[in-house]
């Protein structure tokens, strides 16, 4: 009984193609990958910043001041 693995025809040329593939899908998800990370530093740059202008608005409307005061 022979156990070898029977020729595919094309097989190599299948292969190739799905190795192919895989590193487009490999590249895309690393560019993906890549864009993600700095949408989301950004956003956290801007919650940053919205937290701060909160802070800014409040001391000025001396809202910051009552929550201390009842706080305590």
């Amino acid at each position: 009984m022979d156990t070898r693995t029977p020729e595919v025809p094309c097989g190599d040329l299948l292969q190739n193609a799905a190795e192919t593939l895989l590193l487009e899908v490999e590249e895309h998800f690393r560019a993906l990958t890549t864009t993600l990370n700095l949408r989301m530093e950004e956003m956290g740059s801007r919650i940053e910043d919205l937290q701060k202008n909160v802070d800014d608005l409040m001391t000025q409307a001396g809202i910051e001041n009552s929550i201390k005061e009842s706080a305590t």
